[in-house]
């Protein structure tokens, strides 16, 4: 199994016109395998601007066409592909959804946003369950270097779910997200941090680049935190790739230093399991 992993994260800006994206997103994806990049990964909602106005606008026409776009991508590339998020319809439901390919093209994973993005922050109100049904499922799924995780912006900050996929064996847990700029600045890195501290893997959180002027301006600063806690990678919030490699073997390195597994308490507390 390989034990080493360069990770691309394509920190694109979303466009009011679907197909100018989409060419956008290839053409990333593309640089990115040229330059060594074995997994990619694009941001949430990568392919609809974020907006409910938008959200409900491309939702009704399918998002079978980006899957395939998709599938080719990481077929034509031979990469592992974490296709951010897209506005999935399915029986009469709208969700945020994930899709992931592997370096065949094949579709291994599909991750529905779990926790939906309700807040009334100062400045801003959000409430995504006005649009999307949640998920219901904690996503883990097979890759040629291990397990690996996904999950989607607001899930972040349940650090439940983290360990639920810790647990599974997940070895990279990849959160497509659009932070904004009140909750970015204070919680983006301190959180992806956390999570891979607290369950000692790496976290890769692929945002998307800053659309300044647009009612929802994404905070951007993709980042790559390792299992120590430290920060492998990061950018501002421009129209970026970001690359790293992930080191595997260090979860085991940080793991037999500071060996919270063997310690959790679980007669004391419910742990996801």
């Amino acid at each position: 199994m390989d034990r080493k992993l360069k990770l691309a994260v394509c920190q694109l800006r979303t466009e009011l016109e679907p197909r100018q994206t989409m060419d956008k997103a290839a053409r990333m994806v593309r640089e990115a395998a040229a330059n060594g990049a074995q997994a990619v990964v694009l941001p949430e909602m990568f392919n609809c601007p974020y907006s409910r106005e938008y959200f409900l606008r491309f939702g009704p026409l399918g998002h079978e066409a980006a899957l395939e776009e998709m599938s080719g991508w990481a077929k034509e590339s031979g990469v592992l592909l974490v296709g951010g998020s897209v506005p999935e319809l399915a029986d009469g439901r709208l969700y945020n959804t994930c899709f992931i390919f592997d370096e065949t093209g094949r579709q291994i994973a599909r991750h529905r946003k779990v926790h939906l993005f309700d807040v009334d922050l100062p400045g801003m109100r959000f409430c995504e369950s006005d649009t999307f049904a949640p998920g219901r499922e904690i996503t883990t799924f097979e890759t040629r270097w291990g397990t690996m995780g996904a999950a989607i912006c607001f899930d972040l900050r349940f650090p439940e779910l983290f360990r639920a996929m810790a647990k599974r064996g997940a070895q990279i847990v990849f959160l497509p997200a659009q932070f904004n700029r009140t909750t970015g600045p204070a919680h983006w890195e301190l959180s992806l941090r956390a999570r891979a501290v607290d369950n000692e893997f790496f976290v890769v959180g692929a945002s998307a680049a800053r659309y300044e002027g647009f009612a929802y301006e994404s905070w951007g600063h993709s980042l790559l935190a390792d299992p120590f806690g430290g920060v492998l990678a990061s950018c501002g919030d421009e129209e970026t790739i970001l690359y790293a490699e992930a080191d595997l073997g260090r979860i085991g390195e940080v793991r037999r230093q500071l060996p919270t597994f063997l310690h959790l308490r679980e007669e004391l507390y419910e742990v996801a399991k």
